[in-house]
């Protein structure tokens, strides 16, 4: 998961590059499309492509169709706002996977756990509070709204991970989301600049490495306790920010996202302490 944060972290710098020259539907089709050779170059030396196929096609497109949303919304709040600013409401992606995995996947969640989620919660409406120099209004909200299509779209990986090879359900995900994106996008489509290739190509290394590492990560321990390690990607959002756009977070952020990120660990704290031993090795 940290390799994956990292991948990941690396690439939404890129995409938002890409947000101030092309809409957000295109530079979901881009970031999907990008990733595909990555992917599938080493399946075919390793005389893997077999793993591609799918077990659970309708579970794949639904996934897919969240992604759709979940990079659009997040590439149309990285256009008008601070990465660590977009990043502090998408925090609260694991505190909405570990509620949604008690229905889902029929993971354990506690009155404690329950009062740690409302708290977060609370810190991404402290986010959301207008003031100078802060996130959007629209560009929050569309953050809120990539962070639910997230964590839904973890949960269906979680489910599929029960009967489909990672190489399948990573496949899936980038080729469905990609099509889709891109027919979505035809009609305002830009001619991509030259200078971009090579940007281009960065994102989908960057994207792919990300991408088959959260899905092992999920993959092999349970999804309250994998997702609250993608807090580290504040860190790496505040460092980008002031390198490249000259940008700090402000107070009322830092506010909202120690409650986020302090819930999320209190989260993940009770789940390691109540599962069973060995079970999240």
């Amino acid at each position: 998961m940290l390799i994956a944060v990292a991948g990941f972290s690396c690439m939404d710098a890129l995409l938002k590059v890409f947000a101030a020259h092309y809409p957000p539907m295109q530079v979901t089709a881009i970031r999907a499309f990008a990733s595909l050779p990555f992917l599938l170059l080493p399946l075919w030396w390793q005389g893997r492509l077999r793993e591609l196929k799918p077990q659970r096609p309708g579970l794949h497109l639904l996934r897919a169709l969240l992604g759709v949303v979940m990079l659009s919304t997040f590439v149309m709040a990285l256009s008008q706002g601070a990465i660590a600013s977009v990043y502090s409401i998408y925090m609260a992606a694991p505190l909405l996977i570990a509620a949604l995995a008690a229905f889902w996947l029929g993971e354990h969640v506690d009155a404690g756990r329950w009062l740690a989620i409302g708290i977060g919660l609370a810190g991404v409406l402290l986010i959301l509070r207008p003031e100078a120099g802060g996130l959007p209004l629209i560009a929050g909200v569309a953050a809120a709204l990539s962070a639910v299509c997230y964590a839904l779209a973890a949960i269906t990986a979680r489910i599929l991970t029960r009967t489909d090879s990672s190489a399948s359900i990573v496949f899936s995900f980038l080729l469905v989301m990609g099509l889709l994106a891109a027919v979505f996008a035809s009609p305002g489509w830009v001619t991509i600049r030259p200078q971009d290739y090579a940007l281009i190509g960065a994102v989908g290394m960057f994207g792919a490495i990300g991408q088959h590492y959260i899905t092992e990560a999920f993959r092999h321990a349970p999804a309250a306790v994998v997702a609250p390690i993608e807090y580290t990607a504040l860190l790496w959002a505040m460092a980008i920010d002031w390198a490249f756009w000259d940008v700090l977070p402000g107070f009322g952020m830092l506010q909202g996202a120690a409650l986020v990120v302090l819930a999320g660990l209190y989260v993940a704290w009770r789940e390691h302490r109540s599962a069973p031993s060995g079970a999240v090795s």
